[in-house]
């Protein structure tokens, strides 16, 4: 050993020790993304009426991460603060630049006579809906029925034409695998922030 390592021989072990518990504490407690195993399950195929009078398929959408929501613009108490919340989950992933390019929120209407193009654009104005990754689509009525149990909701309509259904929002993956389920009632699980991590987790 140097004269001059023998001299800081003490210094030396010092700061050895100390990086030995940096990269420790660094494995232990950097924050890691959420883990979304892979469901048995996967998006229905569609095709259906965007906003903007485009048809859109769910192979369209493909390659990206994407939130899905069943809604209408007539609904009377959930679908105004959920959709407000996907507005907020919208701004969070555009400010980690990745809404549109590799992330999407798909928005489907159950009640198409209604819910006109017109009324459609109406309503998303009010949430500050961006269209380069913003999808809000229409569809037969039967059908959107028939696919809202394979994304984890469902809807049931009475004599007097009024809807009751689940609040929830999906995430599926870029394959259109389905990755996990939101109930949008319970901020505490599935706040925007949450949301927008899980939606990372899966870009990264």
């Amino acid at each position: 050993m140097s004269q001059w390592a023998k001299k800081y021989s003490f210094q030396i072990f010092l700061m050895a020790l100390v990086l030995v518990f940096a990269v420790v504490a660094a494995i232990l407690y950097w924050p890691r993304g959420p883990e979304l195993p892979l469901t048995d399950k996967t998006a229905p195929d569609f095709t259906m009426q965007n906003v903007d009078g485009n048809t859109v398929s769910l192979a369209d959408t493909n390659g990206k991460a994407r939130l899905f929501y069943f809604y209408f613009t007539n609904c009377p108490d959930v679908c105004p603060p959920t959709t407000y919340m996907l507005s907020e989950v919208q701004q969070l992933l555009k400010d980690k630049g990745v809404f549109g390019k590799d992330a999407s929120i798909v928005s489907i209407s159950f009640d198409p006579e209604r819910d006109t193009p017109e009324a459609i654009q109406e309503w998303s104005k009010k949430y500050n809906a961006d269209y380069s990754g913003w999808y809000f689509l229409r569809g037969d009525e039967a059908d959107v029925a028939k696919m809202m149990p394979a994304l984890g909701s469902s809807v049931i309509k009475d004599e007097d034409g009024n809807f009751t259904h689940l609040n929830v929002i999906t995430l599926v993956d870029q394959d259109g695998n389905i990755r996990k389920y939101y109930n949008a009632n319970d901020r505490e699980t599935s706040s925007p922030e949450i949301i927008a991590s899980d939606v990372m987790s899966l870009v990264k």
